[in-house]
C-alpha cells in the first residue's frame, strides 16, 4: 500500500489568500495544515507521496525534500486546466504503479487514527465518514447511509440528504478499484471522489464506512480554517518579537520570529501572527495574519489578513484580506 495525500486544487474558496500559496501549507498554529496529516502517516511505515500542480510545486518542493516525501506534479497551472481529484489519482498511479493506496485530501483536518482507520481495512474500499449532525451542512459533502458498517447509498452534494453522515476524504482502495479509475473517466463521468463512490455503488462494489468522532475540519471556508485552528493551537508558540510594555499576550497564540508588539496592543487568544508583522496600539484574536503585514489603530477578529498588508484605524470582524492591501480609515 502507498499513501497518496492529494494537495492539487486552487482553493477558489479561499481566495485572495489560496491565490498565491497552495491550503495544505496554510499554517494552523505552528504547524501547516499538510503538517499534522504527514504526523498521522509517520507510523504506518507506508510510502508517502504529495500529488500537487506545476503552479504549486515550487511551495512544496522544500517541503517535500526536509520530509523526504515524494512530489507527483501534474502539468497544470490554473483552475481551468486541472486534472481533478479522480484525474490526479489517475495520473499519481501512473507514475506510482498499481497498488492499494490511502488516499487522503491535503485540506482535510481530523481526530482519528490513520492507523486505527487501516486496522479496519479488509482489501474492500474503505471510507471515513463522520456526522456533522445537521441536513443544511450535509448538502455541502457527500453524504453517507450504511447497514452496519457497510455502505448502501451515497448522493454527492444532495438537495435533500438522507442523513447527516458525510464523506470526509480518507479513503483505502485495494488495486482493483483503483484499476478502474480510468474505465470510470473515460465512461466521461465528473471527476470528483463522491461521484466516483456512487459509480462504484452502482457496479456493486462493496464499501465500507469507518465512522469517527470528536472532529473534523474541510478547510474549505474562513470560518473552518480559523475554528480548526482554535481546535488544534493548544500552547503558545512565541519566537524572538519585541513587544512593549504595555502590551499583553493572551494564550494561545503563535507570534513568529522579527513580529513587533507596539504601544497598548492586546493579542490572542488565538491569533496567529506571521514573521515580521507589526501590531501598534491594536487587538488581534480568533485571527490569521501573515507575515510583513503591519496593523495600526485597530481592532482585528475572527479575520484573516494576508502578507505585506496595512490595516490602519479599522474595525475589522469576519473579513478576508488579500495580500498587499492598504486599507484606512481617516484620523
Amino acid at each position: 500500500m502507498k499513501v497518496l495525500i492529494m494537495a492539487g486544487g486552487y482553493a477558489t474558496r479561499l481566495w485572495p489568500i489560496t491565490k498565491g500559496k497552495p491550503k495544505p501549507l496554510l499554517p494552523v498554529g505552528d504547524k501547516y495544515i499538510i503538517d499534522y496529516i504527514l504526523e498521522k502517516t509517520k507510523d504506518l511505515g507506508l510510502e508517502v507521496h504529495v500529488s500537487t500542480n506545476k503552479f504549486f510545486e515550487k511551495h512544496f518542493k522544500n517541503w517535500a525534500e526536509k520530509n523526504n516525501i515524494g512530489l507527483i506534479v501534474e502539468e497544470t497551472i490554473s483552475e481551468e486546466e486541472k486534472l481533478g481529484t479522480i484525474g490526479a489519482i489517475k495520473y499519481a498511479v501512473s507514475e506510482l504503479g498499481v497498488d492499494d493506496y490511502l488516499i487522503v485530501a491535503g485540506d482535510n483536518l481530523f481526530s482519528f487514527s490513520l492507523g486505527e482507520f487501516l486496522k479496519h481495512y479488509s482489501g474492500r474500499p474503505l471510507i471515513a465518514v463522520y456526522d456533522v449532525g445537521d441536513f443544511e451542512l450535509a448538502k455541502r459533502y457527500g453524504v453517507v447511509l450504511v447497514e452496519g458498517d457497510r455502505v448502501i447509498d451515497f448522493q454527492e452534494k444532495p438537495l435533500q440528504p438522507k442523513s447527516t453522515l458525510i464523506s470526509t476524504g480518507v479513503y483505502a482502495f485495494p488495486k482493483d478499484v483503483i484499476e478502474k479509475v480510468g474505465e470510470y473517466l473515460e465512461e466521461g463521468n465528473r471527476d470528483s471522489p463522491g461521484y466516483f463512490i456512487e459509480w462504484l455503488l452502482k457496479k456493486d462494489v462493496e464499501i465500507y464506512a469507518y465512522k469517527f468522532d470528536d472532529y473534523w475540519y474541510d478547510i474549505g471556508s474562513a470560518d473552518s480554517y480559523l475554528e480548526a485552528m482554535k481546535t488544534l493551537l493548544k500552547e503558545s508558540q512565541i519566537e524572538e518579537i519585541q513587544i512593549s510594555s504595555y502590551s499583553k499576550i493572551i494564550n494561545p497564540v503563535v507570534i513568529k520570529k522579527g513580529a513587533r508588539i507596539l504601544g497598548r496592543s492586546i493579542v490572542g487568544p488565538y491569533a496567529y501572527i506571521g514573521e515580521n508583522c507589526v501590531i501598534e496600539n491594536s487587538d488581534v484574536s480568533d485571527s490569521i495574519i501573515f507575515g510583513n503585514t503591519v496593523i495600526r489603530g485597530s481592532t482585528i477578529w475572527r479575520s484573516i489578513i494576508d502578507e505585506k498588508c496595512e490595516i490602519r484605524n479599522l474595525e475589522l470582524k469576519k473579513s478576508l484580506v488579500g495580500g498587499h492591501a492598504k486599507i484606512q480609515r481617516g484620523d
